[in-house]
């Protein structure tokens, strides 16, 4: 079964409700992640510019995306300080913020799902092994981010 969230992260994400191929077994309530990021002067002049003649405005897409990336990986981190290993109905929120940062928020209701299935309890360890091998980036909160 294919996961319904490119694995790059060290637990299940997922935008839908529910999780096919898996059973809900504790809910822990809505978490979140989010990060704050300054526009630089000369990409928003840059920005400007190229929203005259039209086509994408690649710095400001890199901008975005690397704050969804980072707003994800601390959502992430709050789920697991639960003792969550999926989030469900994961969804992202963005705002300017005084026409010069953008803030990205991540959101969703954290939870720990269990494989269904007659194999279900050896994918879980396997899973489990996996989350305590997630890179230090997710263990720690990043320099700079509120502790919990």
């Amino acid at each position: 079964m294919s996961q319904p969230y490119p694995q790059q992260f060290p637990i299940l994400l997922s935008t839908m409700n529910d999780l096919p191929g898996y059973k809900v077994v504790r809910v822990y309530g809505e978490v979140f992640g989010l990060t704050v990021r300054s526009r630089n002067m000369f990409s928003t002049m840059g920005a400007g510019f190229k929203a005259m003649a039209g086509g994408e405005l690649k710095g400001l897409s890199k901008l975005l995306s690397d704050s969804r990336y980072e707003a994800l990986g601390r959502l992430c981190q709050e789920a697991m300080a639960h003792g969550a290993n999926a989030v469900l109905a994961l969804r992202f929120d963005c705002n300017e913020i005084a026409q010069t940062a953008s803030e990205i928020a991540a959101y969703g209701t954290a939870v720990y799902v269990m494989p269904e299935g007659q194999d279900g309890m050896a994918q879980m360890q396997a899973q489990q092994q996996q989350q305590q091998q997630a890179p230090a980036q997710y263990q720690q909160p990043p320099q700079g981010y509120p502790q919990q």
